[in-house]
């Protein structure tokens, strides 16, 4: 029998525990479901194990890029600074938590399907590299509170399929804004973002703002779409202005920060911007190894979510909201950007020395999705106006949220970089102070946050979303069109078509067409 236990811990230590090999396996096992050949279950399973390796090689790159930066920010302003970059610090956990992110993710697509199929709440939540980033999350927050991986993976895959089906049933009333219909929901946990957007818009931009789509933009500004193009350039704006800033006030003890030092100040900036273009070659490897996986491991999840969830709404990706509103999209990127940087005033002149919050630095990549899909809502309930205001919220959510998240992180809070999103940050402020109290205690206090997320969701669904209640009755529907919204809540045909669209970034999925 010895060789049956050396077998057994073969089989644990080496294979179910390492998150590439499991990722592959669970690739397989899907593709089994659903009746693919043997090349085409090799090959995903292959790629899936690939993909995670890749997101391993990338973190590297990452904390490699980020130590000079932190340590010239700690430098220029005596505060820990942070860019919120959701691959990175899922790329950095992956070494320490990687088999329960994988075991929790797993277990939490399999309840959302659950709930989605015996609850009022009939979503499937397809975005992906979103599920592998909560669950990351919730894997930090919960093993950093004490709890074994056991216990971690149990209450934090009921809580990652809680908020798969919840959130878009809140959001789905704006989402219908944009839409004109039920065909799809927002699958992105930036969702708290822009339901305040929304909020807001209405509020601010009233009936008389005229859509963001009566105006022309520049063209010039589109490059932006290109998340590795915008991911180098925020970093190398950020790192050249630290360096500047941390030399004006150290001198030629800046150099010091690079290893092996500088040679002179035209080297000490040149290093900075070298810096600033490896974090976008790192960030880069690690979308490829996110993309690579979510190649083999969605069209799985979706084929098996298909045959247990018949006729459910799909929630995708942020940019799913794009094409409807081109000018709103950008509008909401600078808005949102000039919120983050107001944001980081704040931090740096009042909530930093009071409180001891770290510097939240705005990036462009987290602003211009988010800030983008929040001008897209911002738009349909209040116009020009909304968009603006919308997307500034936005900016200030994914400033000051990440900024108390990083309290809760354990170890992970000087890791220089964090996760970006709205519903990342209120959700794990949330559960990382319940879970704080420890024991059984903190248990209760867990479960009892998610029970009421699923049982708000439920009602939100029943008498607000299914009963068509419109979030902004005084606007035109989608478009900016003249038709106004019909009492079923549901857009004539064709009217979230009226403008012209662009196409969405790289890597979005495709829009729905028209309803017909």
């Amino acid at each position: 029998m010895d060789w049956l236990i050396v077998f057994a811990e073969f089989l644990v230590n080496e294979i179910l525990s390492v998150p590439a090999f499991l990722i592959g396996i669970i690739v397989a096992v899907g593709l089994i479901a659903l009746k693919r050949s043997s090349g085409q279950v090799i090959g995903g399973a292959v790629k899936a194990t690939l993909g995670f390796l890749l997101i391993g090689a990338g973190a590297g790159l990452v904390v490699a890029s980020l130590d000079p930066l932190g340590f010239m920010i700690q430098g220029a302003t005596g505060a820990q600074g942070v860019i919120p970059t959701n691959e990175a610090i899922v790329g950095i956990a992956q070494e320490q938590f990687g088999a329960q992110v994988a075991w929790l993710m797993i277990l939490g697509f399999a309840l959302s399907l659950v709930l989605a199929r015996f609850t009022p709440l009939g979503y499937v939540f397809l975005t992906g590299h979103h599920i592998l980033f909560m669950a990351t999350l919730l894997t930090i927050v919960l093993a950093t509170a004490g709890y074994s991986d056991l216990v971690t993976v149990g209450v934090g895959g009921a809580l990652l399929a809680i908020l798969m089906v919840s959130l878009p049933a809140f959001s789905q009333p704006w989402t219908r804004r944009i839409t004109g219909d039920n065909t799809i929901a927002m699958g992105h946990f930036g969702t708290a973002g822009y339901i305040a957007a929304g909020a807001v818009g209405r509020v601010t931009g009233g009936r008389r703002s005229r859509s963001t789509e009566d105006l022309k933009l520049p063209e010039g500004l589109r490059f932006l779409r290109d998340s590795m193009v915008a991911t180098a350039l925020s970093m190398v704006l950020m790192y050249v202005i630290v360096a500047l800033i941390f030399f004006a006030r150290e001198g030629e003890a800046a150099y010091e920060a690079f290893e092996g030092g500088a040679e002179n100040p035209g080297n000490f900036i040149m290093q900075s911007l070298t810096q600033g273009l490896q974090f976008g070659i790192a960030v880069a490897v690690i979308l490829f190894g996110v993309r690579t996986i979510l190649g083999e491991i969605v069209p799985a999840f979706q084929g098996i979510a298909a045959k247990i969830v018949p006729g459910a709404t799909p929630a995708l990706d942020a940019p799913i909201v794009f094409p409807y509103a081109q000018n709103a999209v950008l509008i909401g990127f600078v808005s949102s950007f000039v919120g983050g940087l107001i944001g980081l005033a704040v931090l740096s002149l009042w909530l930093n020395p009071a409180l001891g919050l770290a510097l939240i630095l705005p990036g462009l990549v987290p602003h211009f999705f988010t800030g983008g899909a929040a001008g897209v809502y911002g738009n349909a309930t209040g116009g020009r106006i909304g968009a603006l205001a919308g997307g500034f919220v936005n900016g200030l959510l994914i400033t000051f949220l990440p900024a108390v998240l990083l309290l809760v992180l354990g170890d992970f809070g000087t890791a220089n970089t964090t996760f970006g999103d709205t519903d990342f940050g209120w959700f794990g402020i949330l559960v990382g102070y319940g879970a704080g109290i420890g024991s059984l205690g903190g248990l209760i206090v867990v479960a009892a946050l998610g029970l009421l997320i699923l049982g708000a969701a439920i009602l939100v669904q029943v008498k607000v979303v299914n009963v068509g209640w419109d979030p902004s009755p005084h606007r035109s529907w989608a478009g900016g069109g003249d038709s106004e919204a019909p009492a079923d809540g549901v857009a004539p045909a064709g009217t979230a078509a009226s403008y012209s669209k662009i196409t969405p970034p790289k890597g979005a999925p495709a829009p729905p067409p028209p309803p017909q």
